[in-house]
Parts: structure tokens; C-alpha cells; sequence
């Protein structure tokens, strides 16, 4: 472990996710905040992006005399647009918001810098290309700017950047201050989630991947240049699992260090709280489910769901619904079976025939049209979830045991229907399902367990596999289970979420209480307690790299 003469005196981590929840990379900064205050409090401080116009960051808490002096040294003599204040999460970190407006208008100098120095080649950089690199770019001046103004020259210092979008961050720091350890962590390579995107087979023929070559049939050469030579010039190169430790090597050409993603518990609720919020939950997805369907829902159901962003083939949302679609062809199955989707898509506006039937105590007698979907979308007729229900004839009829039903709004606790956040939602769960194809961690498994509900995935997710290095029994007995997944075992993977889904169905009240228990206790493993010492070792490596170019 870390010896106290590499503890850092100062902590810097930049990324796009910071006070701006886009994907599980929010979940990873956020949680792991806690445990970093705890190691140098208020010498953490992350940097995000101030793209903020009209409506506020509901995570972000400005404080006007934080940093007071430096704050106008940065702004009047570095000419740099940024606001100061905490972060509201465990730990409350510092936070610095950058509008990096001003700097596009030197993009093509940046780019032209960035290629003379590091080999970065932005000339077919498309879409957030440039949105993301001037942020990045804009984070390395204000690192510098408090550097310079505080004189940290002899001190520790960490510059950790996150994901491709913080790469010209982290190669700011490392030409301008060679002093700071630079750490970079990809959490997903853009040219990997690329490649399984476009429906090619990423995990058989890895070893036979030329990234380069890739990127230039895929398009992805300006994203994968700057993510590449960011992973082979920082002090400290990680990513969060074995899997895409594989992928990084190959791909990005030097192996990393793993840093598994850990979780903060402390938010969850405990005892009774705890079974007060499942009971809510389950009553109002039971509720919501009666209303579209028009027929009372046994009280007993099992409530299964899946979650996560909308990549249809990489998060395995068409594995999901081929199960449960097979579950329902079961004979034996005598529970009714609730399967949800929690997935936002390109959502019109939560159904008004819906929300009146909510209004109403009574239970309908008859289905509202479209008796599988709880908001309209704007795209109904080439929806890929809704595609696929209505090819395997899924149509939510009362002798149906399996109904499912697409929730395709972000539950922020404002969708309009449930009008409740996700995790007050997945507290109520049975089990839940993630078949992902390609997931580097996998935090939808990591939370469901963290919240007592028992969760399969696959050996294809960063998560499922160190379920299975701590050691997975076959079946639900221990709270989860890790399917083996590969390129081509669709239908095999799809038969194994249906006989486990089964499973759940004929255990008793006791027996899940005991499968909730189990779940607990393996999530108590997987917690920053146990991982931010994976971090620790990565900022020791950094500034030992950096205290050797002094």
C-alpha cells in the first residue's frame, strides 16, 4: 500500500461528468468523493464543465468566498470564466465550473500544439470532438492557473482526467507542469465501444484488432488518437476492470492499472426505512401496471426490471426482452412476472391517458392502446424495444403470465408518471437483469445489489467478473448471478436469464428475504472502503514517476 511519503498534498480530477449526471461515470466521481476528502480534505478539487445557461446544476452549491483570492487572480489576471463552490454528495467536495467559451476561437492553434507535441491527429474531428478537447484544454489552465498562484512546485501534486473527452487535459499538464503526477483513467474505449456497436465481434478477435486500422474504417480516428496518446503519456494510465484492461492493452497499446469502481453506501436505507421505501416502490409500480393494463396484478408478482443508457445490443436490452419472452412460454410459471425496461429513449411526453387513470383509485376493466409502454415517444414506429415486442407478439393480456412494460423516461422523481427517483424505484425490485455485451464495470448490477435486490449479469461486464473472482455460485442462492457470455451464445444467455427469472418465482417470502441478505453482503465487498486503496497505490505510482523529473 501507499507509503505516507507519496500521500498527495492536492488532488485535482477533471471530467465532463462532474455536477453534470450524463452516465456511470457521475456515479464513480461522486461516490468516490467521500473517500478522497478523507485522504486530503478540501485539497480535492474536481472540474467541470459550466454549461449551465438558464437553469441551474441541481448538484452544484456556489460559494462566492471560496478560493476568494485566487478566484480573482484566475479570473482577472488568467483571464479564465469560472464559478467556485461544492459539490452536493458525500463529502462535499470543491468544485470549480469553466465556461470554455473563449478558448474555440484558438481551437485550430490548440490542435495544431496537440499534434506537434503529442501526435494527436484532429483533422476529421466531428461531432463532441471539439466541445469535449477545448473543455479539456480549459481544465489544464485552471489547474495551472491555482498551481502557479498557490506555488505548488514542491508539493504532491495529482492531475487526474477521466475518459477520451479529458485527454488533452492530461497532456496540457504534462507538457506545461511536469512536476504534477498525471493520472488518466478510460472508463470505456471509444474505439472498443465502437467496434460493439457496430455489431462486430469485439471479444473472439481482439487479439486480432490494428486500433488504428479500426478507427479509420469506424470514423473514430480524431477520438481515438487523443485517447490513445493520453493512455501513453500520463505518469498513470487505469481503467476499472480486467475485461477492458484487455481491451486497453490491445487497443490503446499499454496495459493499465485497475481501479474497480467502487460505491458509497451511505444513502441507502437501513431496517425498517428500508422496507417502508420497498413497499412504496412496489406499490407504485404494481399501481402504475394496473392502470396501463386495465386488470387487477397478483399483490405476490415478481418485479424484475433492467436499466441503464439506451445501447440496445451492448447493454443486452434484446436479450432482456428474448427472455422474457421465453419466461412467458413456461407452463409451470405460476406468478404473475412484472418486467420493466428503465431505460430513457427519445421520449414525446408522459401519456395523459395514463396519468388519469392514475388519478382514479379504481382499477380499469379495460387496457389503455399500446398496453407496454408508460410515455409516448417521438419515434414509436422505429423504436427498437417496441420492434421487438411487437415481433415476438408480447401483448400484456390478463392470462399473460410475463406483462412488460418500456418505461422510457430518465426517473429523475419529475417523469410524470411514477414521479419517483430511480434508486426509491429499484428498492422495490425482486431481481434485476443487465446481459450487457459491453460494459467496462457495470454499475446498474453494483446498485441493485447495494440496495438488496438480488441481480444477474454477465461475464461480459467488468462487474461480473469480479462477482466471479470472489466466487459465484450457480444460481440465486448467493444473490447473484454471472451468465458466461461471448460473441455468439445469444440464445443461450437468453435461456439462462429465463430458468433463473423462473427461479425467483418459486421461492418463498423467507427464502427471498435470505436472497436479499446474500445480496447485501457480497455489495458490502465492493464498496470504497475496500477500493479506493486501488487509487491510492495509482496516485503513489504517478507521483513517483513526477518526483523523478524534479
Amino acid at each position: 500500500m501507499i507509503t505516507d511519503n507519496y500521500n498527495p498534498d492536492y488532488i485535482f480530477e477533471a471530467s465532463w461528468e462532474v455536477c453534470n449526471k450524463v452516465g456511470g461515470i457521475y456515479t464513480v466521481l461522486s461516490t468516490k468523493a467521500k473517500s478522497m476528502q478523507q485522504l486530503c480534505k478540501d485539497k480535492v478539487i474536481f472540474i467541470g464543465p459550466d454549461i449551465w445557461k438558464e437553469n441551474e446544476s441541481p448538484w452544484f452549491l456556489e460559494e462566492h468566498d471560496l478560493l476568494k483570492d485566487w478566484k480573482i487572480a484566475a479570473t482577472e489576471k488568467d483571464k479564465l470564466k469560472i464559478r467556485i463552490g461544492r459539490w452536493d454528495v458525500p463529502g462535499a467536495p470543491i468544485v470549480v465550473l469553466v465556461n470554455f467559451d473563449q478558448f474555440y476561437p484558438a481551437k485550430d492553434a490548440i490542435y495544431s500544439e496537440m499534434w506537434n507535441k503529442f501526435g494527436v491527429d484532429s483533422l476529421h474531428a466531428y461531432g463532441d470532438y471539439d466541445e469535449s478537447c477545448i473543455f479539456a484544454y480549459a481544465t489544464g489552465t485552471v489547474i495551472e492557473s491555482f498551481y502557479n498562484f498557490h506555488e505548488l512546485q514542491n508539493q504532491k501534486v495529482i492531475a487526474h482526467f477521466d475518459e477520451w473527452m479529458l485527454g488533452m487535459g492530461a497532456l496540457y499538464i504534462k507538457d506545461r507542469l511536469p512536476a504534477v503526477g498525471t493520472v488518466f483513467t478510460t472508463h470505456a474505449t471509444s474505439i472498443g465501444r465502437s467496434i460493439a456497436g457496430n455489431n462486430k465481434p469485439l471479444y473472439n478477435y481482439l487479439n486480432a484488432y490494428d486500433s488504428d486500422q479500426m478507427a479509420r474504417e469506424l470514423n473514430m480516428v480524431a477520438k481515438h488518437s487523443v485517447e490513445k496518446m493520453a493512455a501513453q503519456n500520463v505518469d498513470c494510465f487505469t481503467t476499472v476492470s480486467d475485461i477492458t484492461a484487455r481491451e486497453c492493452k490491445q487497443l490503446l497499446h499499454r496495459e493499465p492499472v485497475v481501479t474497480p469502481n467502487g460505491f458509497e453506501k451511505d444513502f441507502i436505507p437501513k431496517g425498517k426505512s428500508h422496507e417502508t421505501k420497498r413497499l412504496k416502490a412496489r406499490k407504485a409500480m404494481i399501481n402504475v401496471a394496473e392502470k396501463l393494463l386495465g386488470y387487477d396484478i397478483q399483490e405476490d408478482a415478481l418485479l424484475v426490471a433492467t436499466s441503464g443508457r439506451y445501447e440496445y445490443r451492448n447493454k443486452g436490452l434484446d436479450v432482456f426482452v428474448d427472455a422474457m419472452h421465453r419466461l412467458e412460454q413456461i407452463k409451470q410459471l405460476q406468478k404473475d412476472v412484472i418486467a420493466f425496461i428503465m431505460v430513457p429513449a427519445w421520449i414525446d411526453d408522459a401519456r395523459m391517458d395514463l396519468k388519469k387513470r392514475l388519478e382514479d383509485k379504481k382499477t380499469p376493466s379495460e387496457p389503455l392502446s399500446y398496453p407496454y409502454i408508460t410515455h409516448w415517444l417521438h419515434n414509436m414506429n422505429h423504436d427498437s424495444v417496441l420492434s421487438q415486442i411487437a415481433y415476438l407478439q408480447m401483448q400484456n393480456r390478463k392470462e399473460d403470465r410475463v406483462k412488460i412494460i418500456f418505461v422510457p423516461s430518465y426517473l429523475n422523481g419529475n417523469d410524470g408518471i411514477f414521479n419517483m427517483a430511480y434508486y426509491d424505484l429499484l428498492i422495490g425490485l425482486d431481481v434485476t437483469v443487465f446481459p450487457s455485451y459491453y460494459e467496462p464495470w457495470g454499475y446498474t448490477p453494483h446498485e441493485s445489489i447495494a440496495f438488496s435486490v438480488p441481480t444477474i449479469t454477465t461475464s461480459l461486464a467488468g462487474f461480473g467478473l469480479w462477482m466471479r473472482k470472489m466466487g459465484d455460485e450457480k444460481g440465486m442462492d448467493d444473490g447473484a448471478e454471472v451468465i458466461t457470455r461471448d460473441d455468439y451464445n445469444f440464445i443461450e444467455v437468453s435461456e439462462d436469464i429465463c430458468n433463473r427469472v423462473f427461479e425467483m418465482t418459486t421461492k418463498s417470502a423467507e427464502q427471498e428475504k435470505i436472497l436479499r441478505q446474500a445480496a447485501l453482503d457480497r455489495a458490502n465487498l465492493a464498496d470504497w472502503d475496500h477500493f479506493f486503496d486501488y487509487y491510492k497505490d495509482a496516485y503513489k505510482d504517478a507521483l513517483q514517476k513526477a518526483d523523478a523529473r524534479r
